[in-house]
């Protein structure tokens, strides 16, 4: 479901108190935090969408997961069991991934770029939210955002050689015709750790090429790009 809040657009879907959010570009919403207007963006959040605190990371295309304790870290992946508080990542064409538990109310939101996919953040992600909640692995659900698909996303073949070279890819089917598919890889960490494949949402939308949304992308605008900020919340 789309909802407009002050002429801006977010692709939204609801799971009983779970609420899963992806913004878009349009009108040239921004939540770069290295400027004062990705910063405001942030903060409205709060009013917008009715919640006390926004949570989000220095990001390092790294595998590191933070715990939520209001301070900002580096790192690319943060979970929290604290209602009313918003955690996301930002992204211009990497992998944006939501997670959460329902019946333990647990949420994580994950940046996956090609180096944090080759480094398996989301298969982490879910690992480390199992170990430190106790959740049954069935109750696990998934959302995949916009980035750059295996439509768009060139890459070079040497560097692709070291998707090959890992156990977990090593007979998926993830580079042809010069493109790579960070979406099959992370499916493949999802299921790996026992997530049912009908648990994993997936929104199919490239930030290079589709026609229905504005969105950024890096490899597309070159400059001048802003950030979308993909997040979730338990009410």
């Amino acid at each position: 479901m789309d909802i407009v809040i002050d002429n801006y657009k977010f692709i939204n879907f609801k799971d009983d108190n779970i609420n899963i959010n992806f913004s878009t570009a349009k009108n040239n919403l921004d939540f770069n935090i290295n400027t004062s207007e990705g910063l405001n963006n942030l903060e409205n959040i709060k009013q917008w969408f009715g919640v006390q605190s926004v949570g989000y990371l220095r990001q390092t295309h790294s595998d590191k997961i933070c715990l939520y304790d209001g301070v900002i870290h580096e790192g690319d992946a943060i979970i929290t069991d604290k209602p009313h508080t918003a955690i996301g990542i930002f992204t211009a064409d990497c992998v944006p991934v939501l997670i959460y538990s329902k019946t333990r109310a647990v949420i994580a939101a994950v940046h996956s770029g090609w180096k944090g996919t080759l480094s398996q953040i989301v298969y982490k992600t879910i690992k480390k939210i199992i170990s430190l909640f106790y959740i049954n692995i069935e109750d696990i659900r998934v959302y995949i955002g916009p980035h750059n698909r295996e439509c768009c996303y060139e890459f070079g073949e040497d560097v692709a050689e070291q998707f090959y070279n890992k156990d977990i890819y090593r007979n998926l089917k993830i580079y042809e015709n010069g493109k790579l598919n960070l979406e099959t890889c992370i499916k493949k960490q999802i299921t790996e750790t026992g997530v049912p494949e009908k648990n994993i949402k997936s929104l199919n939308i490239c930030t290079y090429c589709n026609e229905e949304y504005d969105l950024f992308s890096y490899r597309k605008q070159k400059i001048n790009y802003g950030r979308m900020y993909s997040f979730i919340y338990i009410k």
